[in-house]
């Protein structure tokens, strides 16, 4: 299998008063969900308590997903709100919904 034949996910999680993102990028959107809600090792998720996913974007080339999730990062605090309310205007956590 190449690497144009599967997906790859960028996503924002927030914690629950929605007071920090994170943004990542992964290839099994679920599996990577599960390893932040369960991190007990003092990552920035953990510290931080960012569990619920926001938004979420697919591609099929992993260099896509990479140049994305280094772009997002750059935004600051407003337009990733902006982005996430693009498609999440309740800011539910999706993670029900992709799983």
């Amino acid at each position: 299998m190449g690497m144009h034949d599967r997906n790859y996910w960028v996503y924002i999680l927030s914690n629950p008063r929605r007071t920090t993102y994170y943004v990542g990028a992964t290839g099994n959107l679920q599996g990577r969900i599960n390893q932040h809600r369960s991190a007990h090792r003092g990552g920035f998720t953990a510290r931080y308590g960012c569990t619920h996913l926001l938004y979420v974007e697919k591609f099929t080339d992993v260099r896509d997903a990479l140049e994305r999730e280094k772009q997002i990062k750059r935004y600051r605090r407003e337009k990733k709100l902006s982005l996430i309310r693009s498609t999440n205007p309740g800011l539910l956590d999706m993670t029900d919904l992709v799983g």
